[in-house]
């Protein structure tokens, strides 16, 4: 079985050959943690997950290293910082907000079922590689010092843009460049700047005097140094990164470097819309993971992003919510309480996912599975596949128990009303029956009734 996954830099699907089979490395770009994480940044956590996942099946557990980084050096998280701890040093607000806004980040991709990256580092625990990458760019005629400012020099990279295959005039308007009398050319951009009155602020590379901070594209290509070397295997991150943000990554870190390339694969998952509309604050639209998850289970929420292949853009609906969840109660109905085993994973599945992470395929073949599992010969593969895939983390009870959750159902009254119905049935005595269910029906519950007794599950 051959991996192939699609580059962005080579616009063309290929057969994935690791560097070092013994260390397979994948830098993802993280979240900034200035709020609760949106959906739009669940997407990349997952399709991430999902290809971490299959690398540590395809190569072992203990031969692929993941970093996924996590931003703390931004405006939003300044002004937050300033605003809600006024009488404290900057850096220390700063730490105090990013030290909450990142375990909230944790705990809801935690329900979402990814797992945590071999290492996640904080760009500000890592100015000091920030600063020696800099260094190096200056010293090699990559980058130059302009009013406390260290640019990098685009025009020293003749093969510059071949990322987001753009020309010099739609790069311009694309990254709604500064403009500064500094700059020797317009798309020269930031890798150091002084920082303003109440801004976070370190020594200054290059012989700059006065203190200041790195720029965006810096802090990845230098926290990507640090745990995976000068050239790697995987980059990954949403569409929306290919310029500027990866493409001034390459250009860095190729030039700090001399080498020929950064990653050896460019990988982007596709944008994400809600209910056919882009999402934003202004609309009326913007989500949250936390948001989501007081309604639905992590699960749901991942299934329904699989569902689209993730480079395709992904319309986030209600509908489709609703539709995975009836299909993760069937399984768990049928499967939830079968015993998953790494090694029984049904080899279709890896299979699919190895053609560029080809989930919509992987769910095709799932239901297949579930089909088969009518006649007592799936049980255990789609169990094994699900948790594969960062599904059926409960118990088959231990889900009911957390869909009824979701929908704050009294189950000790529901208890009582069903024991109710139960003795007025014993009584023959309908009419009370009937009113009870309906009572039942009005909080979401759907009674079942079987030989071996009364049991109910969730409206949906």
């Amino acid at each position: 079985m051959e991996l192939k996954l699609y580059d962005t830099l080579t616009r063309e699907k290929r057969a994935f050959r690791p560097l070092d089979a013994a260390n397979v490395r994948m830098y993802v770009c993280g979240p900034t943690v200035y709020d609760f994480a949106h959906i739009g940044n669940a997407r990349p956590m997952i399709v991430f997950d999902v290809l971490f996942r299959l690398l540590r099946h395809l190569y072992g557990a203990d031969h692929v290293t993941y970093v996924r980084n996590i931003t703390d050096v931004d405006d939003k998280i300044n002004a937050r910082a300033a605003a809600e701890y006024p009488n404290l040093p900057l850096n220390e607000a700063i730490r105090k907000v990013t030290e909450q806004t990142d375990r909230q980040f944790h705990e809801d991709v935690a329900a979402l079922g990814c797992l945590q990256p071999t290492y996640e580092p904080r760009a500000t625990e890592h100015i000091v590689e920030m600063k020696a990458m800099i260094e190096r760019l200056v010293a090699a005629g990559n980058a130059y010092v302009a009013d406390d400012n260290v640019l990098f020099s685009v025009a020293s990279m003749p093969d510059y843009g071949e990322l987001s295959k753009r020309s010099l005039n739609e790069m311009i308007a694309g990254a709604r460049v500064e403009v500064a009398p500094y700059k020797r050319a317009p798309m020269d951009f930031v890798l150091w700047k002084p920082s303003k009155p109440g801004e976070p602020a370190w020594p200054s590379p290059a012989g700059i005097a006065a203190p200041g901070r790195p720029g965006w594209h810096i802090e990845c290509s230098a926290m990507a140094w640090r745990y995976l070397g000068e050239t790697f295997d995987i980059h990954g991150g949403g569409i929306d990164l290919v310029f500027p943000h990866h493409e001034n990554e390459i250009a860095q870190t190729r030039c700090a470097f001399h080498t020929s390339a950064m990653a050896n694969f460019w990988m982007h998952n596709g944008f994400l819309q809600v209910e056919g509309e882009k999402m934003a604050k202004s609309a009326g639209n913007f989500v949250t993971i936390r948001e989501l998850l007081k309604d639905w289970s992590g699960e749901v929420i991942r299934l329904h992003m699989i569902h689209t292949h993730y480079r395709q853009p992904l319309d986030w609906r209600v509908k489709a919510l609703e539709e995975c969840q009836r299909i993760l109660d069937d399984w768990y109905e049928y499967a939830g309480d079968a015993l998953a085993q790494g090694d029984l994973v049904f080899p279709p599945v890896v299979e699919a996912l190895s053609d560029d992470l080809n989930t919509p395929q992987v769910i095709t073949l799932l239901h297949a599975l579930r089909r088969s599992s009518v006649r007592k010969t799936g049980e255990v593969a789609l169990a094994s596949s699900l948790s594969f895939l960062g599904f059926f983390r409960d118990s088959h009870e231990e889900w009911k128990k957390r869909q009824r959750s979701k929908k704050n159902i009294d189950e000790t009254k529901v208890g009582r009303l069903i024991e109710a119905r139960n003795d007025a049935r014993k009584a023959k005595n309908f009419a009370e029956s009937d009113r009870i269910r309906d009572e039942l029906a009005k909080m979401g519950v759907v009674l079942k009734d079987t030989k071996d007794g009364t049991t109910w599950e969730i409206a949906r």
